[in-house]
């Protein structure tokens, strides 16, 4: 079975960073025994920041070691899913990404099976986390050797004073669960989400946000992960792309930021080969996703795609590649 023996410390609150600017806080977590050939994601972490000020993130560091497949990090206020710092069952405080994203927003995610990472974002550019803010992630662990691993993860905060801010960043996340492997075949999903339509709505204007860090999510059978700008007359232009495999980093920043203006849509197109005898569909263990979180300077968070398990659609035949489309489902929030 897997096991956790639900210890949290904080390292010395603030500790010494290189910049007499910067903060930082340091959190081990854990540690977690993952049993031969078991996979978990029924747990969750909660770490309070004790923050009576906002707190500007800059960094963030996350190691965990084998066995940490992959965890979402997210913001909320110290009300939501109430209950003491460490480890805890999801289910018995409720805990919902949606929910999280809705209250708070999303902070760092790391890449699939990446033991080390760090999400850092370009000078004068910061998340920022409001006053009693707590960090929360489900963890989703999985050991698909013969003997027991044990993780002892460690996520470290850094901040930087308001005063260095010149770009504030909020979270975007996409995700398209309308998967459908096909067997023995290349396969690409995409979903296209009117952004213009929306801002217009919420904001009185044309989209004109930039774009500063991109990170996708994809398991074993992933081959890449594809986002690009789409004009009104159906002219695009390329925002983030990576073909990197499970294990190795997923996402960086984007140099120079995108810039949005004159663009309606967001596209996002996942890659994979199924080598298998089975149709594989969105999923943990085995199956897959397609997921990708990004940054921008928009004072909206942007998020959607398709949220349940849809079947796939629009099914064409591009040389060896079998492609599909699926209609968005565009959420949008004011930034807290």
């Amino acid at each position: 079975m897997w096991k956790s023996l639900g210890a949290l410390v904080l390292v010395a609150g603030f500790v010494a960073c290189s910049s007499p600017d910067e903060r930082v806080q340091s959190f081990d977590f854990g540690p977690y025994t993952i049993e031969a050939s078991q996979e978990s994601t029924k747990n969750c972490v909660q770490l309070s920041l004790d923050n009576d000020d906002p707190l500007f993130v800059s960094t963030v560091e996350l190691t965990t070691g084998p066995g940490f497949h992959h965890s979402n990090w997210l913001f909320v206020p110290e009300s939501i899913f109430e209950g003491p710092d460490g480890t805890f069952n999801c289910n018995d405080r409720g805990y919902s990404e949606v929910v999280a994203a809705a209250f708070g927003g999303v902070l760092f995610a790391q890449s699939t099976q990446l033991p080390h990472e760090i999400q850092a974002f370009a000078p004068g550019t910061a998340v920022r986390l409001p006053p009693r803010t707590k960090l929360v992630t489900q963890l989703h662990l999985l050991n698909a050797s013969e003997v027991a691993l044990t993780a002892h993860p460690n996520i470290k905060i850094t901040s930087i004073p308001e005063a260095h801010v010149e770009i504030p960043l909020t979270a975007m996340s996409f995700q398209n669960q309308a998967l459908a492997l096909p067997v023995g075949r290349q396969s690409r999903f995409a979903v296209e989400c009117d952004i213009a339509e929306r801002h217009r709505k919420e904001l009185g204007r044309d989209p004109d946000f930039s774009i500063y860090y991109a990170l996708a999510h994809y398991h074993e059978l992933g081959t890449g992960l594809t986002l690009d700008a789409i004009r009104a007359d159906g002219s695009s232009a390329n925002i983030f792309t990576t073909a990197a495999r499970v294990g190795d980093s997923l996402g960086g920043p984007i140099t120079p930021a995108f810039d949005m203006s004159g663009f309606s849509k967001l596209r996002m197109s996942c890659e994979f080969y199924n080598p298998r005898s089975e149709v594989v569909r969105w999923g943990i263990g085995e199956q897959e996703m397609c997921v990708f979180l990004a940054f921008s300077d928009s004072s909206y968070l942007w998020g959607g795609g398709v949220m349940q398990r849809d079947a796939p659609t629009t099914e064409t035949q591009v040389g060896n590649v079998m492609q599909y489309t699926s209609p968005c489902q565009l959420i949008s929030l004011p930034s807290h």
